[in-house]
Parts: structure tokens; C-alpha cells; sequence
């Protein structure tokens, strides 16, 4: 299998927004998401409790949207094989994320540093996870170890 490699350290650019593909949250991501986790809240779960919230209806669960950010974030192909670890992530959860919203993921390079040690640096970038009104749902700094090429 010849896939392309993801983007070194020096690849990415300060300031640059990188979109990555939508799609759409789905009632099986939601049951999917509970059972996963364990989350059976009924805000998430119980439609006619759902209609009783300041939402009027049942959302999907706020750490969902950043489960969803670091897939969309690897079909990109910018982290294909090249991210080394995870090393920090905060997340605010700005406005609900709800069945049927479409969504995407953009991420801006905040700041690259290159580590003393050879072939790798961090990278800090600052992600949203937008909806199809262009709605922030989840405003997140990831912080990651990137392979470099010095």
C-alpha cells in the first residue's frame, strides 16, 4: 500500500487554516459514542427529556466533538505517519453539537519549535469544529510531537 506520508514539522505554516472533510453527526455516533463511554445521560439519550432542555431537543455528547476532530484531523492525510504523539489537548465546549449538524474541522499552526533532539519538534495548533451554519461547536489547542526532517 503506497499512501502519502503526512506533513513534517516544516510543513506546516504559522497562521495557515488547514479545513479538513465534513460529515455529518449521525444517531448511530451517538449510540455508538454511549455505549463507548458508558454515557447514557438522558440529554443524549431520551428524546422526550431532550425536548425539556434549553436545546429543545437531544444533543450528541460534548466530548464527541473532539473524538471526531482528531479523525478528521488524520483524514486530512497531514498526520499521516508522521505525528509521534499527542501531548496536550484543551477543548471549550462553545455551542452543541447536535444529530444531524454537519460538521468540519479547521486547525491553525499557532507555533512550531523544534526539539533538541534530531527528527522531531512541536507543533501547537488551534482547532474548531464547525457546523454547517459555520458555527463553532468545540474550540480546542492541541499540542503535538511531529516528526521533523532536522
Amino acid at each position: 500500500m503506497n499512501m502519502m506520508e503526512g506533513f513534517y514539522l516544516e510543513d506546516f505554516e504559522i497562521g495557515k487554516t488547514y479545513i479538513g472533510p465534513g460529515r455529518t453527526v449521525t444517531e448511530a455516533d451517538v449510540v455508538n459514542y454511549a455505549g463507548l463511554s458508558g454515557d447514557f445521560n438522558p440529554l443524549h439519550m431520551d428524546e422526550e427529556f431532550g425536548k425539556q432542555n434549553m436545546f429543545g431537543k437531544r444533543i450528541a455528547h460534548g466530548l464527541l466533538g473532539p473524538v471526531m476532530m482528531a479523525g478528521m484531523s488524520n483524514q486530512t492525510g497531514m498526520m499521516r505517519g508522521t505525528t509521534i504523539a499527542f501531548i496536550e489537548q484543551t477543548e471549550r465546549y462553545v455551542g452543541p453539537l447536535q444529530i444531524g449538524d454537519t460538521v468540519h474541522i479547521e486547525m491553525t499552526p499557532t507555533e512550531i519549535k523544534h526539539s533538541s533532539k534530531p527528527g522531531r519538534g512541536v507543533l501547537k495548533m488551534h482547532c474548531q469544529l464547525k457546523n454547517q451554519d459555520g458555527k463553532v461547536t468545540t474550540d480546542s489547542d492541541w499540542t503535538l510531537m511531529m516528526k521533523s526532517r532536522t
